[in-house]
């Protein structure tokens, strides 16, 4: 995939770190003109600011270009797709809705009921989260329409299928979903596509700091952060340990801006794991992510890895299952 997507200009929202700076990477290793979004410009000794990732970019011999921006405003956001429209002579082709501001505030919400929480953690959450990516979609498509191409991706997770970490999370990324799909409808005769991603469970620097200083957390803040499920801190451990780095999210992008077929996708929710699959790639430590669909990823990940080497590898839950799972009527 090397150059694939040379002349290509792509946007990537918080992209400092974790999965945003994972996909700014792989976007610009494969040679598209990068922007990328964050509050924090200058290096803060954490390897977590927009200079050093655009630094990162470029020595990989990608093009990227940081833009400061607090996507809580909406004239910054606007400014934004002004400069990138300026300056490149009106061209955008992949739009990444990835910023997000509530990690803290999510971890000191988990175990805690939504009725014993402030009201303002919705705004906490789903601002930037979700408010900001319909923002920034309108922007791009005002772009992408009249040149009749282009993808959005909104990064979300299971937790829009399911109960996970509290309500406000859940309501969120079922609205990314959810936005996905509804805006598909509406871009489809403009050849523009839009999409919700899921990666898996994400070794980000956040979570790579909690394994390695072997943290422990409230029996209650276990089970919001896993869905409600009793999951001990060996399993959670065991999980990121199997999971995905932050660049396979930026591959599972890149291959899909690559795609010449890519309308066929369009509207839908796809997991980064089973587009790895698809499209034939490996994270860039060499390793297959585990697929939750996969019944004997999900095994695995949970702790009977002697069940799980008995069941064969083709044996996966149906999408009309996890589906149907989520029915409420």
């Amino acid at each position: 995939m090397r150059q694939s997507l040379s002349g290509r200009v792509a946007i990537v929202t918080g992209a400092s770190r974790g999965i945003g700076k994972g996909i700014a990477l792989q976007l610009g290793e494969a040679g598209a003109t990068v922007y990328i979004t964050g509050r924090t410009m200058q290096p803060d000794g954490r390897g977590t600011s927009l200079m050093e990732c655009a630094e990162e970019i470029e020595k990989r011999g990608g093009k990227c270009i940081p833009v400061q921006c607090d996507h809580e405003k909406d004239e910054d956001i606007k400014k934004l797709f002004e400069k990138v429209k300026q300056e490149q002579n009106g061209q955008l082709d992949i739009l990444v809705n990835n910023a997000y501001k509530a990690v803290k505030v999510l971890g000191d919400a988990a175990g805690k009921k939504f009725y014993n929480l402030p009201p303002e953690v919705w705004d906490d959450v789903n601002n930037v989260g979700l408010r900001n990516h319909y923002i920034c979609s309108v922007y791009a498509a005002r772009i992408m329409v009249p040149q009749k191409k282009g993808l959005i991706v909104n990064i979300s997770s299971a937790g829009g299928l399911n109960y996970m970490i509290n309500t406000v999370y859940g309501i969120g990324k079922t609205a990314c979903d959810r936005m996905a799909a509804d805006c598909a409808v509406e871009l489809r005769k403009d050849n523009v596509a839009f999409v919700s991603l899921w990666p898996g469970a994400v070794r980000t620097e956040n979570i790579k700091a909690m394994l390695s200083t072997g943290r422990k957390e409230e029996e209650d803040r276990d089970e919001a952060m896993a869905g409600g499920m009793k999951i001990d801190q060996d399993q959670i451990k065991r999980m990121f340990e199997m999971g995905e780095t932050p660049e396979f999210a930026g591959k599972a992008v890149v291959h899909l801006a690559d795609d010449p077929n890519i309308m066929q996708k369009s509207g839908k929710v796809l997991i980064a794991a089973e587009l790895g699959e698809v499209y034939g790639f490996k994270d860039i430590d060499g390793r297959q992510p585990p697929n939750f669909r996969r019944v004997k990823d999900s095994l695995s990940m949970f702790g009977y890895t002697r069940l799980a080497a008995w069941i064969p590898s083709f044996l996966k839950l149906p999408f009309w299952l996890l589906a149907a799972a989520t029915h409420k009527f």
